[in-house]
This record gives structure tokens, sequence and C-alpha cells, in this order.
């Protein structure tokens, strides 16, 4: 099942994707979730992020085409947290802020958290997990070269765009393809499977070191090739078996 978020006349309203269009649900993916009669358009459809989490957590160096042989292998994920203000949605506008000129694109797989998650073994990462969306880790990069510290560089608002839907039916183990375009040219390219730490060994330590709640995120890491967005440009996040999240660049 495809979730979305969108907005309605009556206000924000989840939907799941069907042939024919969206079928507004009452309630939310996380309580008292029930089909309405109700079903719109795609051409109306007016999206937002799938999600609006309490934090977002992400991961820092966790694919193998990032891999700096010379540092050795990482012993567990290191981690970063994004506040819920970075989150925009689809056709949202990425805006570059006037205190940085290096700002960076980062397409990551995203995984939403279903349920409240604490110290969550392994074998069990699964029952929590909600579903999986595209997500682009935007970072000031020069920020964070000055800074020593990722809070100011990924935490500006729209530095999280998540989206276009939530898949349910998802498996984090195949090797699906997650592909970032800037002005429809290719600048990342690679597969989920050449993710260092798994989507399972994420949830169970995060979840050792702080509580996830119902709607949170987790960013579970970029590839190789995160490049440079300029106002005007359109950049394209898309994760297979789940769409692409496109979003346009604007000067604050």
């Amino acid at each position: 099942m495809k979730i979305v978020r969108m907005q309605t006349a009556e206000g924000i309203r989840y939907g799941a994707v069907e042939p024919e269009g969206i079928r507004i649900h009452d309630g939310t993916p996380f309580v008292a979730w029930q089909p309405t009669e109700v079903v719109v358009d795609f051409r109306e459809a007016r999206l937002l992020s799938p999600v609006f989490p309490t934090k977002v957590i992400g991961v820092v160096g966790n694919y193998s085409s990032e891999f700096d042989p010379d540092a050795g292998v990482a012993e567990s994920p290191n981690l970063f947290i994004k506040p819920s203000t970075s989150v925009i949605g689809p056709g949202a506008a990425i805006v570059l802020p006037a205190l940085s000129h290096q700002v960076r694109h980062g397409a990551a797989l995203a995984v939403v958290i279903g349920k409240v998650a604490r110290r969550i073994a392994f074998e069990d990462a699964s029952s929590v997990v909600l579903g999986y969306t595209a997500g682009n880790d935007i970072t000031a990069n020069d920020l964070l070269q000055e800074d020593g510290s990722p809070s100011r560089a990924k935490g500006f608002d729209s530095f999280c765009p998540l989206g276009p839907a939530i898949e349910t039916e998802y498996d984090p183990l195949e090797d699906f393809s997650l592909e970032c375009r800037v002005n429809a040219s290719l600048r990342q390219g690679s597969t989920i499977n050449d993710m260092i730490f798994g989507v399972a060994e994420l949830v169970s330590y995060i979840t050792s070191v702080m509580t996830l709640l119902p709607g949170d995120v987790i960013l579970t890491g970029t590839p190789a090739g995160a490049g440079p967005i300029r106002n005007g440009e359109v950049v394209e996040v898309s994760l297979e078996g789940v769409g692409t999240l496109s979003n346009p660049v604007v000067a604050e």
C-alpha cells in the first residue's frame, strides 16, 4: 500500500493510492485508520510530506561507495538529528539560506516508524516500521566544515524533503535503486544494498539510544555523488518501488 498525506478543503488528511485516485481515510496510519467513500483525482491532490515527524535521525557515511578504506570500518552508525521544521513535501521549495554558499543534495532511503519504539532487537525491527519513502538530506556543506557539527548545516527549514508516499509493502533487503537527478542530470546512483548498516541494524541501534515515536523518520545515509544545488534547479530523488520526490530550489 502507498500512503500519502495531503491538503484538502477539510484540512490535512491521509489517503491510500488506488488505481482510480487517492482514497481518503479517517484517522492516521498510526491510529483509527479507516477508509472513506471519498476518492480524490490524482490531478487534484496537493501532496504534503507523508508524515510530520517529531524528529528525523540521519546516518553519516553509511554507503560503501563513500567508504574511506584508510579510516577503517565504523563499529557503529554515526548519527545526527534534523528538526521537524526541516521537513517539506513533494513540490515544496528547498530554500538556500543566505548564510551558505555550498548547499548540496543527498538522496536517501527514509524509514518511517509506525509505533513507539524503544530498545528494539535486531530481529524485531520490522515490527515497528510502517514503511519507506524517499528522502533528501540537504546540507550546507560550508557550514558543516565551519562548525564541525551538523546541527546548523543540516537543520535549516526545508532541508529534509520527504515523499511522495510511504510504501508499506517494501523489502529493504531487496536491491532497489536509489538515484538523484538535478535538472534531469544523474548525480547519484546506487542501490540500497550498498548500505553498510542495514535498516534492522539502524532501528536497533537508534532505539538503544532514544525512543522513536510514530511518524519519526530515519534517513539511512546517502551514496557517493552528493553535490551542489543552485537557485532555479529542480532536484529529483527516485527510490525504486516508491516513486520520485521532486523539489525546486530557490534562494532565500
